[in-house]
């Protein structure tokens, strides 16, 4: 049997996996961070983007969908708690799309009205929903 390590995604809505992985693959602000059993303690800040979580039992990564957060690591357990999470099979492209479009008519208008801070989170955060998208399709094709 594979060595695993428990894993638990939680947004303030659900909990969306809570259970056993390989190895979990997650959007840290620094850079992606592949999480293995028996990691090194760690907590930092994530980014949105796919979490990717390698089950025992399934050949394909189970993929979700954070808008960021905070990832904290023991060797034997994973706890990923992120404001808002989409499980990836959930994901609307036609809402990520719209929702990309208007974030970048936002930050083209300059008026004085904008919140480009907002409207650049809203676009990378839509930008991260079709990457999700297109890594489930990627998946779903091999």
């Amino acid at each position: 049997m594979a060595m695993t390590v428990h894993v638990d995604v939680v947004s303030a809505e659900d909990q969306l996996f809570s259970g056993l992985a390989e190895s979990v693959v997650v959007p840290g602000a620094m850079g992606e961070l592949g999480i293995y059993p028996r990691h090194a303690p760690l907590l930092t800040r994530i980014k949105p983007g796919s979490v990717r979580i390698k089950r025992p039992d399934q050949v394909d990564e189970e993929l979700i969908y954070v808008s960021g957060g905070m990832l904290e690591i023991q060797p034997n357990h994973v706890t990923i708690l992120s404001d808002s999470a989409i499980r990836g099979k959930d994901l609307d492209e036609a809402r990520a799309l719209q929702a990309k479009q208007e974030a970048e008519e936002l930050l083209k208008n300059r008026t004085a009205e904008v919140d480009y801070a907002r409207a650049e989170a809203e676009l990378l955060q839509a930008v991260a929903q079709l990457r999700a998208i297109q890594q489930i399709r990627k998946q779903a094709g091999h």
